[in-house]
């Protein structure tokens, strides 16, 4: 099954760059170790495929799982199978909600420098052909941390990801957590803001923003700042959406459930017509969604879920 999106009328480059197909998986593989069978399987399917890359969005794990080391690297190793680049952003399961007893305890943020030690040590995509990337730890000194949020252009679209996780993005705990959540919540706020002023000033045909949490796009009242981990996100997103005026795809998972709508409102409480979000399948549903860019038509953007038939109970 495809869906063709349609775009609001605005100009566009004359010569947008040629049809490719990226795929969008995360939240898996999740129910370790069964479901390691289940990810290889739809590794290979994604490799028969074909894609130019694949996104993966975060949860390399379920939450009742160890955080250790060796489930980080057995997960880069399977990352490693893709044939194509395999671009990742993390979740909150990888380092967030690690202080978990059935996820041995460990220090939060501890395992964030372990998931960025082990998975962004350098800027190049994993996968077999990887690709490299621009990284904001290059780009900006101020956010040096930030070797996880990335850009890259394919043909004449702009892809960034952003370090946004469930459990509130990280807004809890203690003040060593709220501290973090405040410096990453600034770094991504410049991210998101780069992102679009680069597009709109390279003529970029259309930007992909990937990230793991789902922020609530629909609730009918924005969450105070103070209690909201994700208030501030969905403001610059808004804002960048809005003023870039192009066809907007935001990729994100979470909730395990696979939608496309569009629950973006500008700044003004209307819908943004030209911004779309695709939430990915994830946990027990072991499988990925294709999306076909087409620079040139209206709405650049068409899915199609990728299903493994071995993958279904």
């Amino acid at each position: 099954m495809a869906a063709g999106l349609v775009a609001a009328s605005v100009g566009f480059p004359a010569h947008a760059g040629e049809p490719f197909s990226f795929v969008a998986l995360g939240d898996m593989p999740y129910n370790l170790p069964a479901d390691y069978a289940k990810f290889d399987r739809l590794v290979e399917r994604i490799n028969a495929e074909g894609p130019a890359f694949s996104i993966h969005i975060g949860d390399i794990k379920s939450g009742a799982w160890p955080c250790d080391d060796a489930t980080f690297q057995a997960i880069r190793d399977r990352f490693d199978a893709f044939d194509a680049p395999l671009f990742y952003t993390p979740g909150d399961n990888e380092w967030t909600d690690c202080h978990r007893a059935a996820a041995g305890g460990f220090d939060p943020l501890e395992r964030l420098s372990a998931v960025r030690r082990m998975f962004f040590a350098a800027a190049e995509s994993h996968g077999r052909a990887s690709k490299s990337y621009r990284r904001q730890s290059d780009l900006s000194p101020e956010h040096g941390e930030m070797v996880e949020n990335a850009i890259w252009r394919h043909q004449d679209v702009l892809f960034a990801t952003v370090h946004v996780v469930s459990s509130n993005n990280g807004l809890e705990r203690s003040p060593a957590a709220v501290a973090e959540f405040l410096a990453r919540d600034a770094a991504n706020l410049d991210w998101i803001a780069r992102a679009f002023r680069e597009a709109a000033e390279t003529d970029a045909r259309a930007v992909v923003v990937a990230m793991h949490a789902n922020p609530i796009f629909e609730a009918e009242k924005p969450w105070d700042y103070a209690n909201s981990g994700f208030k501030r996100t969905i403001t610059a997103l808004s804002a960048g959406a809005s003023a870039f005026g192009r066809p907007v795809l935001i990729v994100h998972g979470d909730f395990h459930t696979f939608r496309l709508d569009q629950p973006l409102k500008g700044p003004d409480g209307k819908v943004l017509k030209q911004v779309w979000r695709l939430e990915v399948m994830g946990a027990s549903d072991v499988h990925a969604v294709e999306v076909e860019v087409r620079p040139e038509d209206p709405g650049v953007f068409a899915f199609r879920p990728l299903i493994v038939a071995g993958n279904l109970d």
